[in-house]
């Protein structure tokens, strides 16, 4: 039901969502993706973040926002609260652990239920806030003490929605599945379980997707390879709107966090009959392809099998066989050396491929949290990516744009994975960099990927390097699941799609699903699904926002069923990225939960690091020895007036000259961590002319300085279709839109089964 609040009449009205911020402020992303319009303290009182409004605009406020006037609370969320219960003057209250809600909750007596003082609680609003009140409500839930190992994983999956029980029904139809193959299960299968099939996968994997297999092979009278790729076939034992099938869709994915794991299917499923464990037979489908020297997939087919894997590889033990075949590791594998030298030699020439298609490669470094048995951090490291990563990403997406091009072939309705290519208004601000930093390359009206990785090529032994890879990065949009084939930018393919990870994403699911379907001359249906949820919302309106693309075809009209089919797909594929999304941001939390309580123990401890990101209120810097983040703010870059060059991504001070860009070496001190906030702060020590000296004395006082600090750590993420974006919870108080991404197009043809489509590019198994 709708409130409306007193107002003058507006001029114009508007429709959005509530972004509260932990300052008191907050914004109202407009329903029709235009300009956030700014909520002062006082307009914030009566509203709650995440709430839909209509609100009008009554002025610009002194940085030139467009500022708003609630008129009218259209919707508030159902959502519970996250919060630590706390007493202050005999009265009860839940501080909200996400701050953007601005405002604590009181609690009645008769509605502590048996929380305690000080443990996290979950609670439902009883009455919301109003202009002079605050909002109250009641404990349905205790999640027990903040110290409590795994207690940052309780927060973010209730903070960001992220479902993590199964149902009843879903349990119970996992209970009912088969331990093993049946006989009846393998009628009308292709028999491989004499074809030596391994996986390759993380040491600490424990479902198992694909297995992989590679022999020499004629491609017509020249030399090339035989590639299989065998994927898990969960949708042989998920069927269409079953109760696992509906579980399955809520989460769209499984969500990674250190030491744990949401899975999108029941362990059953997910690490039993579904995963290519060693040693047992498992259904599966198998892309099948002929690959040139050229690394060009000549030839593929689509076919259901039931496998035997042959052995379970880990990256490390690979990349040392690949390294030296009469090594220790190699010794023990001595029957399976050939067919990892086959597949070295199919992914070298499917690099070939890739380099030719001009595929944006920016190597980034992602980390790993290593934690002990009570889930604190003992160590955070670089994730190597070796030959073996390499190799099976290569495979990956050799069967990935198979898919593609199979369904488009097929004239069915499916999910892509959709890269497009930078906006204008990123091409504009990535030229202007490029010219101000004097690379001597920028990009055309209408950019190829090739063209940004010859920006990169040309500027990899730069000292400024690092801070041009990541604007080219930066520039980049992300990824998205749509039934609308555009291409994908990073990757240079003209069709992409996911088909190797069906036990954790849902979107490869249905790819199984369609395939399957055209395989057997019938068409698939979705089935009816569940509304979309938040997450979803937000991205559609977003979505809606985007032009087409500057000579792209028009879309075809459809009307009556067609027309529905085609909406129901685009709201799968809504869904699906969405929640994608929803998954990052709760791992993101997570980490930046485990980051603070970790370097709450090293406070006024100094470090070595690199600027990692600029803006105008400070630097973030990442430190070198544990790949930690937090901010060094403005105030603490010494006595000089410091102004922030947006086109140069710099901090420069006005007398002394010194500047601060992405790449700058620094020394820092722990300052302070905001726990709560997922924050962290430090302070530039004496570096000579690199930083304004400071007294011994201030120096040592890093420990007193323990207290919680305004400005948060930043999480960064890179993957093969989403360029290492920030969070934007530390930026200007505007909330500004999705970002990040890698993509390209390829110019080669394709005809089912006997021709297959264009290259193949390096890239992520997800």
């Amino acid at each position: 039901m709708s409130e409306k609040l007193p107002v003058n009449q507006p001029s114009d009205e508007f429709e959005g969502t509530v972004q509260g911020h932990r300052d008191g402020h907050g914004f109202v992303l407009r329903d029709d993706g235009l300009s956030d319009i700014f909520l002062p303290p006082n307009e914030m009182r009566a509203v709650l973040h995440k709430d839909r409004v209509r609100v009008c605009i009554v002025r610009q406020d002194r940085r030139g926002r467009p500022e708003g006037r609630v008129v009218e609370i259209i919707e508030r969320p159902k959502q519970p609260l996250i919060g630590r219960l706390l007493q202050e003057s005999g009265v009860w209250i839940v501080a909200p652990e996400d701050k953007r809600y601005g405002q604590d909750v009181l609690i009645p007596k008769g509605a502590l239920g048996a929380a305690e003082p000080g443990q996290v609680v979950v609670v439902e609003l009883t009455e919301p806030p109003a202009l002079y009140g605050q909002p109250v409500g009641r404990i349905t839930e205790v999640l027990g003490e903040v110290d409590d190992p795994g207690m940052e994983i309780e927060i973010a999956v209730r903070k960001y929605g992220v479902p993590h029980e199964f149902s009843e029904t879903c349990l119970a139809q996992a209970a009912a599945l088969p331990d093993k193959v049946r006989p009846q299960d393998k009628k009308g299968r292709i028999d491989l379980t004499d074809v030596p099939l391994v996986t390759i996968d993380g040491e600490d994997a424990r479902d198992f997707d694909d297995a992989v297999y590679c022999e020499p092979a004629k491609v017509g009278r020249a030399k090339g390879w035989r590639l299989l790729v065998a994927i898990a076939d969960v949708s042989h034992y998920v069927q269409t709107g079953s109760a696992i099938d509906v579980d399955a869709y809520d989460r769209a994915t499984s969500v990674y966090f250190p030491r744990r794991v949401i899975p999108m299917l029941p362990e059953k499923l997910s690490n039993g009959l579904c995963s290519l464990n060693p040693d047992v037979e498992r259904l599966c489908m198998v892309c099948d392809m002929l690959i040139t020297a050229k690394g060009e997939v000549h030839a593929y087919q689509f076919y259901p099998a039931v496998m035997f894997s042959h052995a379970r590889f880990t990256y490390t033990e690979v990349a040392a066989i690949l390294a030296n075949t009469r090594g220790p590791e190699a010794a023990k594998r001595t029957e399976r050396i050939p067919d990892l030298l086959n597949l070295h030699d199919v992914y070298r020439a499917l690099l070939i491929a890739r380099r030719e298609r001009g595929a944006v490669d920016f190597e980034t470094t992602e980390t790993q949290i290593v934690c002990d048995d009570n889930g604190r951090i003992e160590k955070i490291i670089p994730r190597t990516r070796n030959d073996a990563h390499k190799l099976i990403e290569e495979a990956m997406l050799a069967a990935n744009v198979c898919s593609a091009d199979f369904i488009a072939q097929g004239k069915q309705h499916g999910l892509y994975r959709v890269h497009e290519g930078p906006t204008p208004e990123k091409q504009d601000i990535l030229r202007s960099y490029l010219k101000a930093m004097a690379v001597g390359l920028s990009i055309s009206d209408n950019p190829a990927p090739s063209e940004f990785q010859a920006i990169a090529e040309a500027t990899k032994d730069r000292p400024d390097a690092q801070q041009i890879h990541t604007m080219l990065l930066r520039s980049m949009q992300q990824a998205i699941y749509t039934p609308n084939n555009s291409g994908h930018f990073g990757l240079a393919f003209e069709a992409y799609t996911h088909f190797t990870s069906p036990i954790r994403r849902y979107p490869d699911l249905l790819v199984h699903r369609v395939i399957k379907s055209i395989l057997g001359n019938t068409r698939y249906r979705l089935p009816a699904l569940p509304l979309p949820g938040e997450a979803h919302a937000k991205l559609s309106k977003r979505l809606a926002a985007r032009a087409q693309k500057p000579g792209a075809e028009p879309r075809k009209k459809e009307t009556g069923a067609a027309l529905l089919e085609t909406q129901s797909w685009e709201a799968a594929g809504l869904h699906c990225s969405a929640n994608e999304r929803r998954a990052d941001e709760a791992s993101r939390d997570v980490e930046a939960w485990l980051k603070c309580k970790y370097m709450r123990e090293h406070l006024g401890e100094e470090y070595g690091g690199l600027v990692s990101s600029v803006t105008s209120f400070g630097i973030f810097v990442t430190l070198d020895a544990m790949y930690v983040e937090g901010l060094v703010h403005i105030t603490e870059l010494g006595g000089d007036y410091f102004k922030f060059d947006e086109t140069r991504q710099e901090l420069r001070g006005e007398r002394s000259g010194i500047r601060y860009a992405i790449g700058s070496r620094v020394r820092v001190q722990v300052s302070r961590v905001d726990l709560d906030g997922r924050r962290i702060d430090f302070r530039l020590v004496n570096e000579g002319e690199i930083a304004a000296p400071r007294s011994a004395g201030e120096r040592s006082g890093g420990k007193k300085n323990g207290k919680s600090s305004d400005k948060p750590a930043r999480a960064r993420r890179a993957s093969e279709e989403a360029a290492p974006v920030p969070s934007r919870s530390h930026r200007e108080a505007p909330t500004p839109k999705d970002a990040g991404g890698s993509g390209a197009k390829s110019k080669q043809k394709a005809s089912l089964l006997t021709k297959a489509p264009s290259g193949k590019g390096r890239g992520s198994r997800h």
